[in-house]
């Protein structure tokens, strides 16, 4: 069996974890397990799985420094940031205890006026899960919690850089779920293949040509799947925004974290002339804190691994070459690890990758908009539509440009990065396929309705 290495991105030479490339014939046994578990866990009263559920949140709460230090060693996570994902984590798994509790199915009026006609909600069984390493904690956990608080099984099949984590937390979870309720898989391509295989439904969430890839094969397999796929984000600033504000939200949205997460913004959008707000944006930016993501100052600390890095140098030498300017960034900090200055650049050429493809990286672009109605539709002119923000001090802009923008979710005066876990979460496009996740709306995936008439 083949062994993978997770290795820290600001330290390569350090090695977190080895693990197998799962084979598909271990992914059918383990899915063959949770079949078996799926019956006795979702037939068995809600209040079980709510306190499951609790059980594991207060694992976790007792885990989180331990699991914070693991978080910004395995994926370069800044440590305030990964201090509160572990947080933002033990949160997920409370509220979705809470809404395995929830009413279930609605009542009818039946044609013959006696028969009870109600519905109910069903689990689909085993649930696959392919989740990124971006947030190897809060992404699995808005995904499993729902799945198992209504009854289902769960595969976790993590990104390869993060599997460390997803090891550790299902080590943690152990005692508080029966045995083959989750189930950890750790692998590459395959084992993701042999999961959609496998399973009953399938959530994913990564790149657009894997998020599709996924789709497809579920939908050929006739299952439910979902799929959010990243984004292309614009920030539009309108003239009447507070201008320091907006340049502070926006270098942290654009670059924290240097910018690994869907959420962040790649293009500014300013109305009117963009020059005075991109130096004040290109001096944000040049205030943040890079470097070691141990350090509790650290905003921006290195990429994932070299290829991202290598593709943010050879886009900004090609846009570069089209006459494009680089306001602050643009170089490689001299030091271990793969970390990339946090880039801004201006005057990039129209038809450029930079401006319609996600480099997820520290790196965005600098636009200026004759008008608001002209920036919402630069806006909306790529094929991604995940979240746009808005800033403006005007009620009446923010209303309409939030109406106008083709995404799943806006921002006005806040950073594009961010999400609240009680509320829908999704984009247009090819941002994301299948239903919303998380809050409420996870219910409509994780279950099945069926109708039932009773007469007597």
């Amino acid at each position: 069996m083949t062994t993978i290495e997770s290795r820290s991105p600001q330290a390569p030479s350090d090695v977190v974890v080895r693990f197998p490339d799962t084979p598909a014939e271990q992914v059918a046994a383990a899915a063959g397990v949770a079949r078996d578990a799926a019956t006795g866990w979702a037939r068995g009263p809600a209040h079980a799985r709510a306190a499951a559920l609790h059980a594991c949140a207060e694992a976790l709460a007792a885990a989180t420094g331990e699991l914070t230090d693991l978080v910004v060693r395995e994926v370069g996570k800044p440590l305030g940031e990964a201090g509160a994902e572990i947080g933002r984590g033990v949160a997920i798994l409370r509220y979705f205890a809470q809404q395995a509790l929830y009413p279930e199915g609605e009542v009818y009026p039946p044609a013959d006026g006696v028969s009870l006609l109600h519905t109910r909600r069903r689990p689909h069984g085993v649930v696959g899960l392919i989740t990124p390493w971006n947030f190897p904690v809060a992404i699995p956990l808005w995904k499993a919690a729902p799945a198992l608080a209504f009854g289902n099984t769960v595969l976790l099949k993590p990104a390869p850089q993060s599997s460390a984590v997803a090891l550790r937390l299902a080590e943690l979870f152990a005692g508080a779920l029966p045995d083959g309720v989750l189930t950890v898989l750790t692998g590459l391509g395959g084992t993701g293949e042999a999961v959609v295989d496998t399973a009953d439904a399938v959530s994913f969430t990564g790149s657009v040509a894997a998020g599709q890839a996924v789709a497809r094969r579920s939908v050929a397999r006739g299952i439910p799947v979902q799929a959010e796929m990243g984004g292309q984000n614009a920030a539009i600033v309108l003239p009447d925004a507070d201008q320091e504000a907006a340049a502070k939200a926006i270098a942290a949205a654009a670059m924290g974290y240097a910018g690994q997460k869907c959420t962040a913004t790649s293009r500014v959008i300013v109305v009117g002339d963009a020059a005075p707000f991109a130096e004040r944006l290109a001096a944000a930016v040049e205030a943040l804190p890079t470097g070691d993501p141990a350090d509790p100052a650290t905003v921006v600390g290195p990429l994932i691994e070299s290829r991202p890095r290598e593709a943010i140098q050879a886009a900004v030498q090609r846009a570069g070459k089209g006459g494009a300017r680089v306001l602050t960034g643009g170089g490689q900090p001299d030091r271990d690890g793969w970390f990339q200055a946090p880039t801004l650049l201006t005057d990039v050429p129209a038809g450029d990758d930079l401006l319609s493809e996600e480099y997820f990286g520290p790196v965005c672009v600098v636009l200026p908009a004759e008008s608001a109605e002209a920036a919402v539709r630069t806006a909306n002119e790529v094929r991604h539509g995940l979240v746009a923000g808005v800033y403006t001090q005007h009620l009446g802009s923010a209303l309409t440009y939030a109406n106008q923008l083709d995404v799943g979710m806006v921002k006005v005066n806040a950073p594009t990065t961010g999400v609240d876990f009680h509320a829908p979460f999704g984009g247009e496009k090819e941002s994301s396929y299948g239903p919303r996740e998380q809050g409420i709306a996870a219910r409509d995936f994780y279950t099945r309705t069926v109708t039932v008439t009773i007469t007597p």
